[in-house]
């Protein structure tokens, strides 16, 4: 599903009008159907609510006007706030507020009201509507919708966005001063990528998208760059598993992780590579931790590696390493395998060598700050998972903070610049290709911010990789999965007490929904 800016929607709405011959106002009454719609489907029953929508001057609010009529019909009892007198409301917005109070019953409306009036219907809503900004601004929201964002967040009704919250940046997620914290945004024609980063994560609640009937050739015709994973998107990824299989069918995955005190890494990884259903897993440690290493794991093969003075991999692993690529589908390198000059040594030397697919995670890339040219001198573009403070830490020049502010701009970068590819982890896990793609997971949940995890989809992705999948296909659908598979867990035993091995054993049944198109939830 493709994302878009703001200016690109504005300018499908207007293809769309001028040329495909649809008027706005019929693209208006979708939208406002679209939002009655999924307001019912997320709140159920509307009959006898109270419900009041704010409206602002423009389209957004016009989108507004349609949804209080159409809950009218429902059964609601709407009460309407328009923050600019009826002169100044746009064109088609106009048309709907006619529409409106040309109702038998007409809904009660109040035009730029006291703050005294704003709070007492706000505070005895069940419901409200954010019709006021969408994505309108990209300055500081000034008055009178300062007072009537603050207003809507401090009441304990259900809030609905319409199209996006109003106070925030459409393209960048940044909250603009204040910012309507939102349980529903119902978002229109194609979803906006502001939706899905920075500040906005926290503020628009449940997302969906309504079609109004943008023209495909109008969106083809963008040559867009960036889009949303889906379920029907990951689906067509997945390897067939043929009836005549046997355990070699679905390849072998090597996993070179752990160290002292770090062996529950190597095992996570390796049994999430398991789970996605890879026939094979190999893992591959410093001699002294594999004994601790393979008493954790019962389907999974280990191999013991030569270890330095220290108990960590070094350039004495270099042959031996190099042999248990050999006959690996794929391999993950990285997991717990701590930080040392020796560990520095052996990937610079050994990396470029392997012919295997490969994912880069933790410790593999902490090991290579000062040596990111390895990465265009491996013979299969790698997979590289960072963190926001390991990716900081392979810019060198930003912090955590600067990455979540421009989580797109510096994967597209960085992918494109090192030639990796690059998943860029944390809420809405960004992936991001060496041709500039972009592709962000709507999948996970913040129960998934436990040690752990990581790991685990560091072996998801090796897995689907050690199975066939092309690098770019297995981190989009691994990252996919890995979300899907917190998700499930989340809804089972709920978010504070998810651990890795929790999305471990929801892996088979995110595998399931996922081929099936069922959902668990």
């Amino acid at each position: 599903m493709w994302l878009v800016t703001p200016e690109q929607m504005r300018e499908l709405d207007r293809r769309t009008i001028d040329e495909a011959n649809i008027p706005g106002t019929t693209l208006m009454e979708r939208a406002g159907s679209g939002v009655v719609t999924h307001l019912l489907q997320h709140y159920g029953s509307l009959k006898g609510k109270k419900v009041v929508v704010y409206c602002g001057k423009g389209n957004n609010g016009g989108d507004g006007l349609v949804v209080a009529r159409l809950l009218q019909d429902k059964g609601a009892h709407l009460k309407v706030i328009l923050f600019a007198p009826y002169k100044e409301l746009s064109k088609d917005a106009k048309t709907m507020h006619q529409r409106l109070t040309k109702k038998p019953k007409p809904s009660q409306i109040l035009v730029l009201p006291s703050q005294k009036k704003l709070e007492s219907w706000t505070q005895e809503a069940h419901i409200l509507i954010d019709g006021l900004l969408g994505t309108g601004i990209s300055s500081s929201v000034r008055a009178p919708y300062t007072t009537a964002i603050q207003t809507m967040n401090a009441s304990r009704a259900y809030t609905v966005a319409i199209d996006f919250p109003s106070g925030l940046d459409g393209q960048t997620g940044a909250r603009l001063g204040s910012a309507v914290e939102a349980d529903l945004t119902v978002t229109f024609g194609c979803p906006k990528v502001g939706l899905y980063v920075w500040n906005a994560i926290d503020l628009v609640g449940q997302i969906e998208v309504v079609d109004i009937g943008i023209p495909q050739t109008f969106i083809k015709d963008l040559k867009l760059h960036d889009c949303l994973l889906t379920q029907e998107s990951v689906c067509a990824l997945m390897p067939p598993r043929l009836p005549s299989a046997h355990k070699g069918t679905f390849g072998h995955a090597g996993i070179v992780a752990g160290s002292p005190g770090k062996t529950g890494a190597p095992a996570l990884a390796g049994l999430g590579a398991l789970r996605v259903g890879t026939g094979l897993v190999t893992v591959a440690t410093p001699q002294s931790v594999a004994p601790i290493v393979e008493a954790k794991l019962l389907e999974i093969m280990t191999m013991a590696i030569p270890e330095t003075p220290k108990h960590l991999l070094g350039p004495t692993a270099h042959k031996t390493l190099l042999r248990f690529c050999q006959d690996k589908s794929a391999v993950a390198i990285g997991p717990g395998m701590g930080v040392a000059s020796s560990i520095t040594k052996l990937l610079s030397q050994f990396l470029p060598e392997i012919d295997v697919p490969c994912v880069l995670d933790a410790d593999a890339l902490n090991n290579l700050i000062s040596h990111l040219h390895v990465f265009s001198h491996m013979k299969h573009t790698p997979i590289l998972t960072p963190h926001p403070g390991e990716m900081a830490k392979l810019l060198a020049t930003t912090s955590s903070k600067k990455v979540n502010e421009d989580r797109i701009g510096i994967a597209r970068k960085f992918a494109t610049t090192r030639k990796v590819i690059l998943v860029l982890k944390g809420a809405n896990t960004v992936i991001a290709n060496p041709q500039g793609e972009i592709v962000i997971c709507p999948t996970g949940n913040a129960g998934m911010a436990s040690a752990g995890m990581g790991d685990v989809l560091t072996g998801i992705i090796s897995g689907l990789l050690a199975q066939g999948l092309a690098p770019w296909d297995a981190a989009r659908a691994g990252v996919y999965l890995h979300g899907l598979s917190g998700d499930l867990g989340a809804h089972a035993i709920g978010e504070p007490g998810l651990i890795a091995s929790d999305v471990i054993s929801a892996i088979p049944h995110a595998l399931n929904q996922t081929t099936a198109g069922k959902s668990e939830l």
